[in-house]
């Protein structure tokens, strides 16, 4: 499993979300509060999550 990461387009802000990949999808988290959990995605939900982000992006 890989370390939790901001995105770059975060820049110097603490409101954001965290990121961790692994093999079967990712978990998110809020940055301010990472006690309160994070979500899970199957690698299906994820990928659909990138490539909506993706699109409303440009």
């Amino acid at each position: 499993m890989s370390d939790w990461h901001k995105s770059s387009y975060s820049g110097g802000s603490n409101e954001c979300v965290e990121v961790r990949e692994h093999n079967t999808g990712a978990d998110m988290r809020d940055t301010q509060n990472r006690s309160r959990g994070q979500l899970a995605f199957t690698r299906t939900e994820w990928r659909a999550f990138i490539e909506t982000a993706q699109l409303t992006d440009r």
